[in-house]
């Protein structure tokens, strides 16, 4: 990692944004790097810093009754509200592949091609590629080079969505770059595309998994990688 890319990523590892492997390789650069390491030291004493210095102020009494009084007659409502956009919350994630899935699919894409980690196994050979998971994921993911078709495979890395390991198959259009998120999932829905971040993106579910596609090339060259994989 060089010291522009953990200047770009420190920000996300101070909140406890970033992905395991991504978190493993900018802590061992701050072990190496004595000016990144200086900054982040910076960060932290500025985060601690706004924590116990910044002004705090109470409110006055009779600011806070007519705060309080018409929060005490709406409360009821509101928390049936805030109860009916819960469960609608639970209903949306539930099946992957909903809007903040996509989110986080399309971030942890633009993660690997800005913090030089495309691949963990590079390698155009299906057969080198799969057997490097075993032991990584409690599944086997599907990986397949379709070269002669227009899209090679150019290796696979472990990735991390919504807290789970999943694997990242990557394929090469031209010039693009199209990374195959997969995981174990129970939901079934069809091809589905979508943009996010600029990135055009295709999804589905099928036979206990969850696909995505996520690449800068455009969606009707993305749909036909996608054809080829539910062959």
């Amino acid at each position: 990692m060089s010291c522009q890319e953990a200047e770009l990523l420190l920000h996300g590892y101070l909140d406890n944004e970033l992905d395991l492997a991504h978190s493993l390789e900018i802590e061992r650069h701050l072990g190496e790097c004595t000016r990144c390491a200086h900054e982040w030291q910076e960060q932290l004493r500025l985060r601690e810093a706004l924590r116990t210095l910044a002004p705090r102020y109470t409110a006055p009494a009779p600011l806070r009754r007519r705060i309080e009084g018409p929060r005490r007659q709406t409360w009821i409502p509101m928390a049936a509200a805030a109860a009916v956009l819960i469960a609608a919350v639970g209903l949306w994630t539930v099946p992957r592949g909903g809007s903040g899935a996509e989110q986080e699919i399309a971030e942890a894409h633009i993660r690997s091609l800005m913090a030089s980690h495309l691949t963990d196994v590079p390698s155009t050979d299906q057969h080198t590629v799969k057997p490097w998971f075993s032991g990584k994921l409690n599944f086997a993911p599907t990986v397949k080079d379709f070269a002669d078709r227009g899209f090679a495979l150019v290796g696979g890395r472990l990735d991390y969505l919504d807290g789970r390991p999943v694997a990242a198959i990557v394929y090469q259009r031209r010039k693009h770059i199209i990374n195959a998120f997969t995981w174990p999932s129970s939901a079934n829905h069809s091809v589905r595309t979508t943009t996010r971040e600029g990135y055009n993106m295709v999804t589905w579910a099928q036979a206990g998994m969850e696909y995505a596609l996520v690449s800068d090339l455009n969606a009707k060259e993305l749909q036909e990688l996608a054809t080829f994989l539910r062959e």
